[in-house]
């Protein structure tokens, strides 16, 4: 396996640059694993798939607004985006400038000084702030869009999913950006279950993997917890016989940690709580204990969550369906179109 495997060309006028209103007017491309054949259908027509008893997993992060512009004594600026809050005052932060090494202060016009305590690998650095930054985000933090959308976002909420509750993420879990609450209740008026885990997404879901054997990738740690009540509704969905189908790649990372932990077997066994910190990384050959389906966007070549969705649903499978939706005129990235593989 290499990952050159998962490289595939897409011309710059596929990458959305807008997402569309309302949010479940998006197309949605159906995948079925058992005989690989896709069906074309608009989000809005999600629950024709889904069955009563099944069970759909979100994930409630909140989006921070984890650019900051600060300035170094020199005048020079400086772009820090926030990565990982470490305790209170410190947060792993990748930063943008020359010169940044530790003990180097920086200077936010409104906000509190800070400091660089630590050197991390390439431009990762630790930084301390006099005070807790997320009092100030209102007044100096901005919205950090993927490096591919280079359209400005009029409204900051439309890159977060109408359900984000918990805030800590540097990119939006972009596969729930499609519900809108009418679809949610509707889906849920069918007897369609919903429960939520968090995960604090980082800057890896856009970063591509640069060596050859993509087993050789270091995928950064995320915080995630999948609670009590979405352990039972997972448990008592299995025992029932639906199926449980995860919305987005880091919601299947949760629930696949939450099942390595819990060291589930087959369909008897039960997933406990869990809170903690994952750098579980899905390639190929990966067994999923937990996953019935998935919803997910189409994702940048030769990245971990191509990789993902291609353990899933076959390397093959998931680069024809991807050649199939630019024949069809599908919007891909963070603002486009999803997929739901069953």
């Amino acid at each position: 396996m290499k990952t050159s495997d998962f490289d595939y060309d897409l011309p710059p006028g596929f990458i959305a640059q807008t997402p569309l209103e309302p949010r479940d007017s998006s197309r949605l491309l159906v995948l079925n694993r058992n005989h690989a054949a896709l069906e074309h259908a608009v989000f809005r027509d999600l629950g024709k798939y889904l069955n009563s008893g099944d069970l759909l997993v979100l994930n409630q992060t909140r989006v921070i607004p984890a650019r900051i512009y600060a300035q170094k004594h020199t005048g020079g600026r400086v772009e820090v985006l926030l990565l990982r809050r470490e305790d209170p005052l410190t947060w792993e932060c990748l930063v943008g400038g020359k010169g940044l090494s530790a003990g180097r202060t920086i200077t936010i016009k409104n906000g509190p000084a800070a400091e660089i305590v630590e050197v991390l690998d390439g431009s990762r650095r630790l930084i301390r702030f006099a005070e807790p930054i997320e009092p100030f985000f209102a007044r100096v933090g901005n919205v950090p869009l993927p490096p591919y959308i280079h359209e400005p976002l009029r409204d900051p909420e439309r890159y977060q999913t109408v359900y984000a509750h918990d805030p800590g993420s540097a990119a939006a879990p972009t596969a729930g950006l499609h519900f809108t609450p009418r679809l949610m209740a509707a889906l849920q008026g069918k007897g369609i279950g919903i429960a939520y885990v968090v995960l604090h997404v980082g800057l890896d879901t856009f970063a591509p993997v640069t060596e050859d054997d993509p087993a050789a990738h270091r995928i950064h740690t995320e915080w995630c917890t999948l609670p009590e009540e979405t352990a039972e509704a997972i448990n008592n969905t299995r025992k029932a016989g639906g199926r449980v189908i995860a919305v987005g790649t880091t919601t299947v990372r949760t629930l696949e940690s939450a099942a390595k932990q819990s060291f589930l077997v087959d369909r008897q066994s039960q997933v406990k709580a869990y809170t903690g910190n994952t750098d579980l990384f899905i390639l190929p050959g990966y067994i999923f204990r937990l996953v019935d389906g998935m919803i997910t966007n189409f994702h940048l070549p030769k990245s971990t969550l191509i990789m993902l969705v291609s353990a899933f649903a076959g390397r093959e499978s998931i680069l024809h369906a991807y050649g199939v939706a630019m024949i069809e005129g599908y919007r891909f990235y963070s603002f486009g179109d999803a997929m739901l593989i069953l």
